[in-house]
């Protein structure tokens, strides 16, 4: 279903085309698809959760490798045409309404890029429940995911996902291996999940973070003295803390605001 002329034909048969309103690009490289799992290093007899299908070209190459597909496709029209390969579990649902917790196994998928962000919040935290997450995503968001400190695309995002992961970068995607063709590249990424670190409270540290990064032209004296009006705060930015700076300096001001209050 990667074929150019085989995608276009499929796509008249069912009487659809690309709704731009549910990021639908499709691949048309079958190189690229071959890639992708190798790149998860799916096994046979392995579960693997497919987010947004559509056609199906990486059902059918997974099927073909003898992996056990649950396909999540909010499109009614693919999750009924997904009905052609056997052995797949179809699950004609929005990937944001879905109750991850519930599943197991590893995720592939050429994600949509409008639910990018949302998608990960909702499944990096579940470690107990998915050893992987192979993304086809935006090459601009990967670029800012993998960032270390110090570079320019490092933000509140990267130390969110490096909270929950280990990313690796796979391979960079042309617009042309995509029908239609996207006005930007797009990047494979691999994220392995693990336990998070520990911490007082996470929804506390991401607020740090969050509060950090969105004035980050400012020193973290000045960005985060409204929320800790009474720690002491260094004068360095934000993108000079690694994951593990935050972790100290945060977990520093929650004992000297448990200090203060006792």
């Amino acid at each position: 279903m990667y074929r150019p002329t085989e995608l276009r034909k499929f796509l008249t048969t069912l009487g659809v085309h690309p709704k731009k309103s549910l990021s639908q690009n499709f691949l048309i490289d079958g190189n690229i698809v071959r890639k992708i799992l190798t790149f998860a290093d799916v096994k046979k007899g392995e579960t693997v959760i497919e987010i947004g299908p559509g056609p199906g070209a990486l059902t059918e190459e997974l099927a073909r490798i003898g992996a056990q597909i649950i396909a999540i496709e909010k499109d009614r029209i693919f999750a009924k045409a997904l009905e052609r390969i056997p052995g797949v579990c179809i699950r004609c649902e929005d990937a944001l309404d879905v109750d991850y917790a519930e599943l197991q196994g590893q995720i592939v998928a050429n994600l949509p890029y409008h639910i990018t962000t949302p998608f990960l919040a909702k499944i990096i935290p579940l470690h107990r429940n998915f050893s992987s997450a192979t993304l086809m995503i935006q090459k601009e968001v990967a670029e800012r995911i993998l960032a270390p400190p110090g570079s320019k695309t490092y933000g509140s995002l990267s130390v969110f996902v490096q909270f929950y992961t280990t990313p690796t970068y796979g391979f960079t995607v042309e617009p042309t291996c995509f029908y239609p063709r996207p006005k930007v590249k797009s990047a494979v990424i691999q994220l392995r999940l693990h336990p998070p670190p520990p911490v007082t409270s996470i929804d506390r540290f991401f607020q740090m973070t969050r509060t950090a990064f969105s004035m980050r032209r400012k020193t973290l004296r000045a960005s985060l003295k409204r929320l800790y009006p009474n720690a002491s705060l260094p004068q360095q930015r934000p993108e000079e803390l690694s994951l593990s700076d935050f972790l100290t300096l945060f977990e520093e001001i929650e004992k000297n605001r448990s200090d203060i209050e006792s």
